[in-house]
């Protein structure tokens, strides 16, 4: 997979650590930065992961920032992008297993490294059920959230 990964400032130390590992996976890696503990803002990395998945240029997306609420909150602003904080495992397999979840937060300061790599294993091995047997109402609720997306409500 092409995995697109974006950090403000908070997130470069935990962004070291995960960049070898998604590529010691066998996954692609792009990398939008930064690469620096100087000051930042987080939406400008949020918007370059998001697009990067909006135009199918990654399969998914990972984002850090100090807590991992900011980039969470800037990515789903972006139409075609799903977006959750996981501080634990299940969350990480389960959102994309049941809510095609195709952007995982992380918040640099909130997980440690070997968190961080079992989060992110869990998060890029997970693949959508909504379509086998038997857990159809997976696609069913997906298809409820793009709808409200589609309607675009302000």
């Amino acid at each position: 997979m092409r995995i697109a990964i974006g950090t403000d400032h908070g997130g470069v130390p935990l962004r070291d650590v995960l960049l070898p590992y998604i590529q010691d996976l066998g996954h692609e890696v792009l990398d939008f930065g930064t690469d620096s503990p100087a000051s930042v803002d987080y939406p400008d990395y949020a918007e370059m992961v998001g697009r990067a998945i909006q135009e199918g240029k990654a399969d998914r997306g990972i984002l850090l920032c100090g807590s991992g609420v900011g980039v969470c909150i800037a990515a789903n602003k972006i139409k075609g992008v799903y977006a959750a904080i996981c501080h634990d495992s299940y969350s990480a397999r389960q959102g994309v297993e049941h809510d095609q979840m195709n952007v995982l937060c992380l918040g640099g300061r909130v997980v440690g490294s070997d968190l961080a790599k079992l989060l992110v294993r869990n998060f890029l091995e997970a693949r959508f059920v909504g379509n086998d047997p038997g857990e159809e109402r997976h696609a069913r609720r997906v298809n409820k959230v793009r709808a409200i997306e589609k309607k675009g409500f302000k």
